[in-house]
């Protein structure tokens, strides 16, 4: 899977789940603002990406996540690691 799958992929179930304006979705908008995430928000996102990837997420990685780039940037990094297993 390529970036641009992730990134298709990823503003889809961002779009559909979280209702998020797809004209505000950009590599360089903050996250957090853009989709309005409180902590419940964060839950549902992790299970979201569990569901679309097939990953496990550590809550501790949000914390490094703050554009919409790191977070396709995490995904591809985690999808590779996956991969390799």
């Amino acid at each position: 899977m390529d970036i641009k799958e992730i990134i298709q992929r990823t503003n889809a179930f961002l779009m559909e789940e979280f209702e998020a304006d797809p004209a505000k979705i950009s590599p360089e908008a903050n996250l957090k603002s853009t989709l309005e995430l409180d902590s419940l928000d964060y839950i549902d996102l992790v299970v979201v990406i569990e569901n679309n990837f097939g990953f496990k997420v550590n809550p501790e990685d949000f914390q490094s996540i703050v554009t919409f780039q790191d977070f396709y940037d995490y995904v591809a990094h985690r999808v590779k690691q996956k991969a390799l297993v």
